[in-house]
This record gives structure tokens, C-alpha cells and sequence, in this order.
């Protein structure tokens, strides 16, 4: 596509590019009307290589989880499903174990070469808060394909805590590519030669694999598992709940937990991990048989994540867990995903950590940021 800013913020045209686009170049999408947006971006909404997507007006509960499907829209198939609606100018509560849907305010209108992909953000996922992006004519969630004219919807479902949400709160985000932008393995190898990707030797398979830390340098915390039964969280409320109130700590010294089937966990990866500037990366399952459990990813690695000059020293991947129909015995060590890295388009103006609100650069296990 090749979009840029110029010095004078002008939409101009160069050669033909491949990879992520960074956020000079989504910003000349919006000028260019390839992105729509119902009311202007807000601070932090764009960020290095993606960009945060808005709750609208209202929320409608819905039955059961749906895709409009080839050919069909969202708003026809609709009707079908609804069971009432909410208004989210003032709040509303979204009630744990409900599906609801939300139409977004940003819409795409995407060249023939501009594909998208969109993923829940590091804080949503780390509530468990199970949150898609579907669009008219959508046969699988957070896919959007090249040349797409569409509205955006986020589809809801929160797992493990009630949440109050109100219009205009970011709770997925969407990356925008042109061409193919992953790297191989031989590329990864390459590019870990010349900037180390993890503190160590590196697992290059499919990806950069990663494991699980149960055996921490210090103490015996190695993670959190939701409370089943707790209060709603308003998403607006940073730094303000006690953890205690909804988590259990889990400890272990013998570098073992048991899951329990249908609970939720958050631990910590042992690697830490960086992300250079001309890259971007995306969590990804390893192997469906490695286990009776599931790592769910909020997704997005941003370009200068865990970057020493971008303020880091390799950043740790917090993995969100839930263990399947029976009990499972997780090991120190044990792989339990990837990290599929891809090239940018152009370097991002501005990377993760550089004076914009970067909540997990440096992270190790950690809740979201509407813990104390």
C-alpha cells in the first residue's frame, strides 16, 4: 500500500510495502479514510503498531455466540439472537457468563493489499474477559480480510468477573498488514544473532517457543487463580481493587501446580522476551496435545517491547490459563507457547515504553492494572 506521513502530514504514496504497518502509517489511513472513526482518536489510542478499538453506544445480550457468515451482515442476522439491549453512555454492567455484543466506533474501509487482524488488549485478557472482533460477511473472529468495507463489532463474553464498561472504552485493538510479514525460522535465528530475543538459548520452532516459571528466584508466588464468586470490576478503576478480593495466590516450592479443570490462572512466562524496533510479534498456542489445558493470549507484542533503549531489559509474557475437563499437572519449564515474529513495514515514530502509556514494559508476573 505504502502510505506515509510527510514532514507537512500530507498523505503521499511511495513504493509498495510489506509488513505491519506502524502508526504513522495508520494514522494516514484515518487521513485517508481507510480507517473511519465516529468521534476523534483519543490519547493512547494509537499505538506503535496497532490501534485500540471503541466500545459504541450500546451493548446487545445475545443468546448464543454468532458469525454473520459469507454474504450475510451482522445487523440482519441480528434479530435473531438479541435478547434485550443496554445503553453504555452512563455504564452498564456485563454480567459474567452472558455473550453481548457491541457494535464499535471505528469502521475500515481497506485497500485491496491492507489485511487486519484484531486481538483482545494485555489488560482484557488478563480478566479473562473473552472479547472478538467480528465484522458483515465474517466466517472466523478477529480476521478481517484485505479490501474489507465494513463496520467493526467486539462480541463479549466475560469468564471470570462481572465488569462494568462504559462507550468509549479500548478493549481490543487491530494491526493492519500488507503482504506477508512472518518471519521463518531461519530468519528468527538470523535475527536473534543479531539482537537476543530471549535471555538464553533460544527454542526456534514454528516460532520463538516459551515456558512456563514455576520455580521463581524469589519466594514461592508463581501465580494467580480467579475467585469464583466476587464483585464487578469497573474498567475505569486503575490501581484500585485489592487482588485479594478476586484472586487466590498459588505457591509452590517443588516447581508443580495442579489446574483445576474450569479455573482460571495467571503465571508468568520463565523467558524474558524483547521486541526490536522494526518488528512486531503475536502469541501464539504451541501444540494442542502438550496438554489438558489452554493458553488464552491477549496477543500483541508491541515494537520496542522489552527493548533496552525503549526503557526494558526483556519483558516476561504473562499467559492466561484454563485448564480443560480434567486436572493437570503443570511443570516448570514446560513449553506451553510461541511467539511468531513479523517484520514492520516501517520503523514505528514512536516504540513501546517511549513516552507513551505503556502499562507491561518491563513486567514480570503481574496482574492487570486495575489491581493494587
Amino acid at each position: 500500500m505504502g502510505f506515509f506521513i510527510s514532514a507537512s502530514c500530507d498523505l503521499q504514496m511511495r513504493g509498495p510495502m510489506t509488513g505491519v504497518l506502524p502508526n504513522q502509517q495508520i494514522q494516514a489511513m484515518i487521513a485517508a479514510g481507510a480507517i473511519q472513526t465516529a468521534a476523534p482518536l483519543v490519547t493512547g489510542q494509537l499505538q506503535p503498531a496497532s490501534l485500540d478499538l471503541r466500545l459504541g453506544a450500546v451493548a446487545y445480550r445475545v443468546r448464543a455466540s454468532f458469525l454473520a457468515g459469507d454474504g450475510r451482515s451482522i445487523a440482519a442476522r441480528l434479530p435473531a439472537f438479541e435478547m434485550h439491549r443496554m445503553d453504555l453512555t452512563d455504564g452498564a454492567v456485563l454480567e459474567k457468563g452472558c455473550v453481548y455484543l457491541v457494535p464499535l466506533q471505528e469502521s475500515l474501509a481497506l485497500p485491496d493489499d491492507v489485511s487486519a487482524v484484531a486481538n483482545a488488549k494485555s489488560s482484557t485478557g488478563r480478566l479473562d474477559l473473552l472479547t472478538r472482533t467480528i465484522t458483515d460477511g465474517g466466517t472466523e473472529f478477529d480476521r478481517i480480510p484485505a479490501g474489507y468495507h465494513g463496520p467493526l463489532y467486539a462480541e463479549i463474553c466475560p469468564r471470570s468477573f462481572s465488569v462494568l464498561v462504559r462507550s468509549g472504552m479500548r478493549l481490543n485493538q487491530i494491526r493492519f498488514r500488507s503482504g506477508s510479514a512472518r518471519l521463518d525460522d531461519g530468519a528468527l535465528r538470523a535475527l536473534h544473532a543479531r539482537v537476543p530475543l530471549v535471555d538464553g538459548a533460544p527454542v526456534i520452532s514454528d516460532g520463538l517457543a516459551f515456558s512456563v516459571d514455576l520455580a521463581p528466584t524469589d519466594g514461592d508466588l508463581v501465580g494467580y487463580r480467579a475467585k469464583p464468586h466476587t464483585g464487578v470490576i469497573d474498567l475505569d478503576l486503575i490501581g484500585h481493587y485489592d487482588p485479594a478480593a478476586f484472586w487466590e495466590e498459588i505457591r509452590t516450592r517443588d516447581g508443580q501446580i495442579i489446574l483445576d479443570p474450569g479455573a482460571f490462572y495467571i503465571l508468568v512466562s520463565r523467558e524474558a522476551v524483547c521486541i526490536p524496533p522494526d518488528y512486531a510479534a503475536e502469541m501464539a498456542p504451541y501444540l494442542a496435545m502438550v496438554g489438558e489445558f489452554r493458553v488464552h493470549y491477549a496477543g500483541f507484542f508491541d515494537p520496542g517491547f522489552g527493548y533496552a533503549a525503549a526503557g526494558g531489559a526483556g519483558s516476561r509474557g504473562v499467559l492466561e490459563v484454563r485448564c480443560h475437563e480434567s486436572p493437570f499437572a503443570l511443570e516448570h519449564g514446560q513449553i506451553v507457547g510461541r511467539l511468531v515474529y513479523e517484520q514492520m513495514a516501517a520503523t514505528p515514530q514512536q516504540l513501546y515504553g517511549q513516552g507513551i502509556a505503556s502499562n507491561y514494559q518491563g513486567q514480570g508476573l503481574k496482574l492487570s492494572k486495575h489491581f493494587r
